[in-house]
């Protein structure tokens, strides 16, 4: 049998708490106790015991448990036990007491502490409950010390912070909180899916591409006539188009492999080196068309303008057979395939076509996505899920009146799709999916199920690569047995997480994490104040 932790030894109950002071005294070692709810254990407290582990040889913390805490409503936001084992975590804490009595007379009168400490804000506080803890611990001999209150925090200041930041009463942050409260999207459920995703293995088939950011001087107007001249100062470079996609899922523990075309220019070249470097396998069948670049002129913080350098991409009938039994082959042995076309004329409506016939059958998890007006989503055929943006979706079936709903339903009934992830903009995303006997039904309302997952980033800084990042995400997630709820707040984590970043930044485990972690202690903090 294990020992427990040597924090969970610290947690000590009543009589046990007793019979350790009295062995303490008796071997002539001094006591110091502080006594709080320490609801949120920030730098203020750590700073106060540290400062009270030093005025004695024990340091006693006691909390006051969740029944006696009267800081309002929703209050303590941490439950006791947790709340204990946060200070007992901390080298400078000796012991931890839950205290269910409302003050700490009672327990002082026990413990008769030969220090107690008290916060700075306390030395002119005329609360009587404190002035009975005062009286007690002096007339035992004992004298309270104040620590030096250099910084004061509030754990209440902090939650109100908390609450107001993430807009308890918003319609976008009561559905997100909707969200984390649900059993299928806690933390824990979720860790296990992303813990399942290490070791996956994903094709990625699509046009490599450069995104090129020329960061400006302030703008003029030429001389020549009522035009803008830009000055460039700086420029950086970034992998995009499958490159990217196979970054994020190298980034979240699992195994990549990009099918392509290629040139032999000093674009493709490098780019192929450096994706190699990270473990990347690179399949690419050759081709005479220079790398893809996308330039996006920047003064300050704003795009100003955006010239794609790109010449359409043209494979004959061998170079397109090359590509789909490299694509095929390699899928044998994976997890899941995506069909990312960005329109750059490497993926053609027959190849996209031939493409999903031949991967079908030969990987468990087939998913697509389209970029730019000259992509083909209506070649995707057979998928477990497609990714458009609403514009895209919209262009692609021709349709730009009905219902999001409507349109959906007949994208996912013509080309045989499970699913789909509509990306809005601000407004997030909605995932549909077929539900079963759906084909018998007679209207899309009975045979489409959708779930609403809103934008979830703080700040916006650059939506560049944010579709890449959810379908890389969501993709690997499905393959690790998510259903498409789970797999569309994972990528939608994804994209928020590259949405506050400048450029293709490369998304992983640790960002998702992360994020989907302050939604769930936000989660705590809306369901505390309420």
């Amino acid at each position: 049998m294990t020992d427990p932790p040597a924090q969970s030894r610290k947690i000590l109950p009543h009589g046990q708490l007793l019979d350790r002071i009295t062995e303490a005294k008796a071997a002539g070692r001094t006591i110091v106790q502080c006594h709080g709810c320490f609801d949120l254990v920030h730098p203020g407290h750590i700073r106060h015991l540290q400062y009270a582990s030093q005025l004695g040889d024990i340091l006693l913390v006691s909390i006051t448990g969740d029944t006696a805490v009267n800081k309002g409503d929703g209050r303590p936001l941490i439950p006791q036990e947790l709340r204990a084992e946060n200070l007992a975590a901390l080298d400078c804490v000796d012991w931890v007491y839950i205290d269910a009595r409302p003050t700490a007379v009672a327990l002082l009168t026990e413990v008769k502490p030969d220090a107690y400490i008290k916060g700075r804000e306390y030395e002119h506080n005329r609360d009587p409950r404190f002035a009975a803890e005062r009286d007690v611990v002096e007339s035992n001999g004992g004298r309270v010390v104040f620590s030096s209150g250099d910084i004061v925090f509030s754990s209440t200041a902090l939650i109100a912070g908390m609450t107001d930041e993430i807009g308890v009463d918003d319609p976008a942050s009561l559905r997100i909180n909707e969200l984390t409260a649900r059993d299928d999207l806690r933390c824990s459920r979720l860790d296990e899916i992303l813990d399942a995703c290490i070791g996956r293995h994903i094709v990625v088939i699509g046009e490599l591409i450069r995104d090129t950011y020329i960061h400006c001087d302030r703008p003029e107007i030429a001389s020549e006539a009522a035009m803008m001249t830009l000055r460039p100062i700086q420029r950086v470079y970034y992998d995009g188009g499958a490159a990217i996609i196979a970054k994020h899922i190298t980034a979240m523990g699992a195994r990549a492999t990009i099918v392509t075309a290629a040139a032999d220019d000093p674009g493709h070249v490098t780019m192929i080196e450096r994706l190699r470097s990270m473990d990347i396998d690179v399949l690419a069948i050759p081709m005479g068309t220079p790398l893809l670049e996308k330039q996006r002129y920047l003064v300050g913080r704003d795009k100003v303008i955006k010239i794609d350098l790109t010449q359409p991409i043209t494979l004959d009938g061998q170079a397109r057979d090359q590509l789909t039994k490299q694509a095929r082959d390699v899928a044998h042995s994976a997890d899941a395939a995506i069909i990312c076309d960005y329109g750059g004329g490497l993926l053609t409506p027959s190849l996209v076509e031939t493409l999903c016939q031949s991967l079908r059958p030969a990987v468990p998890v087939l998913t697509g996505d389209v970029s730019g007006h000259r992509a083909n989503l209506t070649a995707m055929r057979e998928m477990d899920f497609v990714c458009p943006n609403e514009t895209e979706l919209r262009e692609g079936m021709r349709d730009f009146g009905e219902s999001l709903s409507s349109i959906v339903w007949r994208l996912l009934a013509q080309q045989n799709i499970k699913s789909a992830i509509v990306t809005l903009g601000d407004e997030g995303l909605i995932a549909f999916e077929q539900t079963q006997g759906s084909r018998q039904a007679e209207a899309w309302t009975s045979r489409l199920r959708s779930d609403h997952v809103p934008a979830m980033a703080r700040h916006v800084v650059d939506e560049l690569g944010c579709g890449d990042s959810l379908l890389a995400v969501a993709t690997l997630a499905t393959a690790a047995g998510a259903s498409l709820s789970q797999a569309a707040y994972l990528g939608s984590l994804a994209a928020a997480s590259q949405v506050e970043r400048r450029g293709n930044a490369v998304i992983g485990r640790s960002d998702v994490g992360q994020l989907m972690r302050r939604f769930a202690s936000a989660h705590l903090v809306a369901a505390a104040v309420r």
